[in-house]
């Protein structure tokens, strides 16, 4: 069997989240025949390591019939995307992901922890900045409550890590107890200086979890911060859907691409009798998805233990990783990165001047 057949038979196995074949993809690097085995060399474009197994007993399969002895290398190549013009890269952060919501309490800072802990899963490595100055909930979830970051030369600031993610949050600076009674300019500021005074350390993303709305913080984010995409985290409820939609349309005027929607306490599942039932309405974040021409990434359903873990800093993702729900966030959090992976590397051209007037 020559390396152009077994390019053709691999070609057949769909790598799901991008849609493509093996060798489109571009994963295939390499096919080297050597009597009855055959060496491939596999280079994902995003992460990846949960997915392996099935797709290396794809291979197997598919060359199954011409008595060859499979030999898989792995390998993880995560792209650097460009910015936009006038906003320097982030120092350490290959790509920055914001994930933002036009509502409070839809779920939105739950998410961002789980798919940040989804992708180290996945093999990425990790930053969470917790961009809510004024509600910092991060450090709760994570369970470092009580950290205090180590600071260098009495600017530059360590981050926090746990359960393997570099994580930043103004509650790490601050008395929890302690109200930021701060105007706008104040926050945004403060925003800038955990951004830029972090020393994250070869992030291949930084996920940051957006206060919800469309104000000072969100604006500043996308002045001054290299942010790379976002997702718009929603409930299927209308008064959730008409603000996601404001949400959505803020990132496509900062020239900002949003990857998807994700839809978040879909369903409920009555514990004690299995009964489903949409208590926030159905089809919302599907619909959303569509009518935006954008990728819907998934429902996660209105569960107690998503709640309960977070509250107790072991995210559904850390705490029940075998469970249906940590499986539903490695899949979001694959199809965020595919899809980020596809987009164009040069953004440097595309964003705007803003201007802000009192008409």
């Amino acid at each position: 069997m020559s390396t152009q057949a077994i390019e053709q038979q691999l070609n057949q196995i769909e790598i799901a989240e991008l849609r493509l074949g093996l060798v489109d993809a571009g994963w295939l690097k390499s096919v080297e025949l050597s009597g009855s085995a055959v060496k491939l060399r596999i280079v994902s474009s995003f992460p990846y390591r949960s997915q392996r197994a099935a797709l290396e007993q794809a291979i197997t399969a598919a060359l199954a019939g011409q008595s060859l002895e499979v030999q898989i290398e792995w390998g993880q190549q995560i792209a650097a995307h460009q910015h936009k013009a006038g906003v320097a890269n982030l120092k350490g952060v290959k790509n920055i992901i914001a994930i933002a919501s036009g509502k409070g309490g839809v779920g939105k800072s739950t998410t961002a922890v789980n798919l940040a802990l989804a992708l180290v899963d996945e093999g990425a490595s990790v930053g969470l900045l917790d961009a809510d100055i004024y509600g910092p909930s991060q450090p709760i979830m994570l369970g470092k409550a009580d950290a205090r970051p180590e600071t260098l030369d009495q600017k530059r600031i360590m981050p926090v890590v746990s359960h393997g993610v570099q994580s930043m949050s103004i509650g790490y600076l601050v008395d929890p107890e302690q109200a930021m009674v701060w105007r706008g300019p104040m926050a945004s500021g403060a925003l800038q200086q955990l951004i830029n005074d972090t020393q994250w350390q070869d992030l291949d993303y930084l996920i940051i979890d957006l206060p919800p709305g469309t104000g000072d913080i969100q604006l500043t984010l996308s002045q001054k911060v290299p942010v790379t995409a976002a997702v718009v985290v929603t409930t299927p409820q209308d008064i959730a859907l008409a603000d996601a939609i404001k949400a959505m349309n803020m990132f496509n005027k900062v020239s900002v691409p949003v990857l998807g929607v994700v839809e978040n306490m879909g369903v409920h599942i009555c514990s004690e009798c299995g009964h489903a039932e949409h208590i926030f309405g159905e089809g919302g974040g599907i619909g959303l998805a569509e009518s935006a021409s954008i990728e819907f990434l998934g429902s996660l359903p209105l569960a107690r233990s998503i709640r309960d873990n977070a509250d107790k800093g072991l995210p559904s993702v850390v705490a029940e990783p075998e469970g249906k729900v940590a499986a539903l966030y490695r899949e979001i959090a694959r199809k965020i990165c595919a899809n980020l992976s596809r987009k164009s590397k040069d953004y440097s051209q595309s964003f705007p001047n803003i201007s802000i007037s009192n008409d």
